[in-house]
């Protein structure tokens, strides 16, 4: 520990450095992947403000357990299915890990949806917190 103090002060400017890049990337990979919700933030925009939830996954995927009233569309028919998409109520983006519904909503907003957002975590987190899935 005494070396690692020893090293911060001989270098504060490469640490410096680095810690002014290591913030400028964590802001550009959240604004990147849009805004996030947490499971529980779902759950109160869906039954408040009937936010959409569209589940990115593939069908097999999608039948195996997803989240109520949730709508499957594969993120490959994505730009094919947007014009059945409303423009009127919030749209949350649900993949396996969250990674790709940050690039789903990225293509939704460039096409002109603006109030997107994607489920934080993904469904893993979703299955991590013990919330109810529907199988088909």
């Amino acid at each position: 520990m005494e070396r690692f103090i020893e090293f911060i002060t001989h270098h504060y400017i490469l640490v410096s450095a680095f810690l002014g890049l290591l913030i400028a990337y964590v802001l550009v990979e959240m604004q990147r992947g849009g805004r996030s919700v947490s499971p529980q933030k779902l759950t109160s925009m869906v039954n408040k403000q009937k936010a959409l939830v569209i589940d990115l996954r593939d069908p097999n995927e999608f039948k195996q357990g997803h989240i109520t009233g949730s709508r499957n569309i594969p993120y490959a028919r994505l730009t094919e299915k947007l014009q059945e998409l409303p423009k009127d109520c919030p749209i949350i983006l649900v993949c396996q890990l969250g990674q790709v519904a940050g690039t789903a909503a990225r293509q939704l907003k460039s096409q002109g949806i603006q109030d997107v957002a994607k489920l934080e975590g993904g469904l893993s987190n979703w299955k991590s917190q013990s919330l109810p899935l529907v199988k088909k």
